[in-house]
């Protein structure tokens, strides 16, 4: 072999190494909830956790079979209709016990914010079947359904729950404990799918919720249990949501041991290759209050869980007492708004006649940011390789701000025609702001080479990028 020939494959080897070591982005929208692609952060540049602004009440659970501790709720949307179950349920303060047994409600909207309680007359209460009373058997505790995305899905089980139940079965020497498998082809009409619990390894006094990952092609489980005496998550999968994996406890960054109930995780609609949650942390020593945090993983099992609440207790009202201030599980993209999404807390909790759901609203990617202050800041990535032909930035800046991109190479070195000094500065608030070079820099070119993107943020938020 020739020195020429020598030359060449041991450049090709050594680039073919470069590019393995690179993350590949492709054309996916990557958001900046943690510091995955993050190679450092130079100067006052920072990942920053923000807070959803709060709305109007949506919901009062002011019917003789809700009451004051309505719970677990869900909502999802469901083509141009928007679905919401819960607990009805009940608890007299003075007599301290509950006065109507637990079931499943509904409501739906076409708006996400004015919602209906239908008449179905499914099921009696007090001698009336004009409720909006959907399930009254085991599971009405914590009743979790969810639209089965599996492609192979059956229409008589285009809708799944899980809910926790003990049964006693004859022959049976002691209960069955765990969580039941619920279907139903329009998601009014449900059904036990076995008359045995799926998952018994756990403590399930919570809301244990399941979907199809469309990204792994598997059911996904997240249930309460206590590890070591502290209430935490476990997470298990299934292929046909009969027959689970033995679950295993959630890891997290944030090292801190504290009671977490329920969990509200979920594929990040955006980004699906990543699942986002709203754990509550449950402070039994502080009168047994609750509030939301904000959490997402790469692989559904390791967390990055942030210690600050996102709903605190003054937002805005009713939510300082006992277990006042669960967020839903759900995510909403309401109709004619593409530059938001609308999630749901609840609030007065045991403390009148009823208690109240509230909207609340967050950007579009915008559960957290790199950030910078007017004194400016770096954030440099990791090498990445991708696809597309432009830079698309959702982000914010002061009136005084602004945002420039450098591409680098493996060494460090501005990318020609890509240099931050050929960066057309970026200002104001732009959900998809592409990024444009001076010059006829093509980056089309440079796709599937391994790239570091440099963000130089000034009084700025940046919230996500994609190539595409």
């Amino acid at each position: 072999m020739s020195s020429l020939s020598v030359a060449v494959a041991a450049f090709s080897i050594a680039f073919t190494c470069i590019a393995a070591d690179a993350i590949k982005i492709g054309n996916r929208l990557e958001p900046f909830f943690d510091d995955f692609l993050i190679e450092k952060l130079e100067g006052g540049a920072a990942l920053r956790l923000h807070r959803p602004e709060p709305k109007e009440v949506v919901l009062v659970t002011d019917k003789p079979w809700e009451g004051n501790t309505c719970a677990y709720y869900t909502i999802f949307q469901d083509g141009d209709k928007y679905r919401m179950y819960y607990r009805g349920s009940h608890w007299d303060v003075a007599a301290k016990k509950s006065t109507h047994p637990e079931m499943v409600c509904y409501a739906e909207s076409t708006d996400g914010i004015n919602w209906t309680k239908p008449e179905l007359g499914q099921y009696e209460f007090n001698g009336s079947k004009q409720n909006n009373i959907v399930w009254n058997g085991i599971g009405g505790h914590n009743f979790a359904p969810f639209k089965d995305t599996n492609p192979d899905c059956a229409p008589e089980a285009r809708y799944k729950a899980l809910a926790h139940g003990r049964a006693v079965k004859k022959g049976d020497k002691k209960p069955s404990n765990g969580l039941y498998a619920f279907q139903s082809p329009d998601g009014l009409h449900w059904k036990l799918m076995s008359d045995r619990p799926v998952i018994t390894e756990g403590a399930f006094d919570s809301q244990n919720l399941a979907f199809y990952d469309n990204v792994n092609n598997t059911y996904r489980d997240y249930h309460r249990w206590f590890n070591n005496r502290v209430r935490d998550i476990m997470l298990c999968t299934s292929k046909d949501f009969l027959t689970w994996t033995k679950p295993v406890g959630l890891k997290y960054t944030e090292k801190a041991r504290e009671h977490l109930y329920t969990n509200a995780i979920q594929p990040y609609e955006r980004a699906p290759h990543i699942f986002i949650g709203f754990p509550t942390r449950y402070l039994p020593n502080q009168g047994q209050r609750v509030e939301p945090t904000f959490m997402t993983s790469r692989d559904g099992l390791n967390f990055n869980r942030w210690p600050d609440a996102v709903i605190p207790e003054d937002a805005p009202k009713d939510r300082k007492g006992n277990r006042s201030n669960y967020m839903t599980r759900g995510l909403l993209k309401l109709p004619g708004n593409d530059r938001e999404y609308s999630i749901y807390a609840t609030e007065a909790y045991y403390t009148g006649p009823d208690s109240r759901v509230r909207r609340f609203t967050y950007r579009v990617d915008g559960f957290a940011s790199a950030s910078a202050d007017a004194k400016g800041g770096t954030l440099v990535t990791k090498p990445v390789t991708f696809v597309g032909r432009e830079l698309i930035l959702n982000c914010r800046t002061g009136s005084k701000g602004q945002i420039r991109v450098e591409l680098q190479d493996r060494d460090g070195k501005a990318i020609k025609g890509f240099a931050l000094r050929d960066c057309r500065a970026i200002s104001g608030d732009q959900i998809a702001q592409s990024v444009a070079w001076k010059g006829e820099a093509n980056l089309q070119a440079l796709s599937r080479e391994p790239v570091s993107v440099v963000f130089e943020l000034r009084d700025a938020d940046l919230f996500s990028m994609q190539f595409r």
